[in-house]
């Protein structure tokens, strides 16, 4: 199965976003043929007020409901149907009531929703230069894991943050996960030092392929701050080796999930049955 990371130089401007998404999709088909594409995290509003956040937020439709959704959601969908393959839309604003979710969705080639997941572990931080992030302030936590399977190979759901805690991924490896996407929006600061570093961690301890499709680039805050974000989109496999990335710019990635070798790194180093603590 052939798996392409969008890189996206997102802002808060959400149809500008969205015709941004389709031009890179567009791109990575023609070039890749991937079965497979994923977007970032929060691709269709990343910085702005929360009223900006509210107001690109989108309700969504009960899944397995007929019922039509937002702009994102029916976009994520049609591309899905009309290129025939699983789209994997990064993460969105999800709305309910006044409250907000950074949420994950992944449909099939016939447009139908296969997974849906909200992010576990929010960004309440302060970056080595003193910028603090709260995204608490904004967004509820989610509480499942999730998987699903595509093309016959199960893949887990995480994003951004949640990649700092190797429990959610052990939790991924538990419930049968081969692939594990991780939409992010990771800033410069933290991403130069840690970014390449967790994915090729988590890789190796869950012997899975990760695919990680990124922000790249500037956009500003509620206030007008500049904030940045550090890209480097990539897809590493289950010995932790990175096989495509996109560092600077906007753009994509395309590798091939090879099963036959997710099954020989397990078999060959069985970390699963020699584990003895409880996690």
């Amino acid at each position: 199965m052939r798996v392409s990371v969008v890189q996206m130089n997102a802002g808060s401007d959400k149809g500008q976003n969205i015709e941004q998404a389709r031009r890179l999709i567009a791109d990575a088909i023609a070039a890749d043929r991937p079965a497979l594409v994923a977007l970032p995290e929060m691709w269709t509003c990343l910085g702005g007020t929360r009223a900006d956040k509210l107001e690109a937020a989108e309700e969504l439709p009960a899944p397995g409901s007929a019922a039509e959704g937002g702009p994102a959601y029916t976009f994520l969908r049609d591309v899905a149907r009309t290129g025939r393959l699983h789209v994997h839309g990064g993460s969105i604003a999800e709305r309910v009531g006044e409250r907000l979710f950074n949420t994950t969705l992944l449909f099939d080639p016939d447009g139908r929703e296969l997974a849906r997941y909200r992010k576990i572990h929010l960004f309440d931080i302060v970056t080595p230069d003193g910028t603090g992030y709260r995204e608490s302030a904004s967004f509820g936590a989610g509480e499942q894991v999730v998987t699903c399977t595509v093309d016959g190979v199960r893949v887990g759901l995480a994003i951004c943050y949640d990649l700092r805690f190797a429990e959610l991924f052990l939790a991924l490896r538990r419930a049968g996960a081969e692939l594990i996407l991780l939409p992010a929006a990771f800033t410069l600061q933290t991403g130069k030092d840690h970014w390449e570093v967790l994915l090729r961690a988590r890789a190796i301890e869950t012997q899975c392929w990760l695919a990680a499709p990124a922000t790249w680039g500037r956009h500003l805050d509620g206030g007008g701050e500049p904030r940045h974000t550090y890209g480097n989109s990539l897809i590493c496999d289950p010995w932790g080796q990175v096989l495509a990335r996109v560092s600077d710019g906007t753009g994509w990635a395309s590798a091939r999930i090879d099963p036959a070798l997710t099954a020989r790194v397990r078999r060959d180093m069985p970390v699963q049955e020699h584990r003895r603590l409880p996690i």
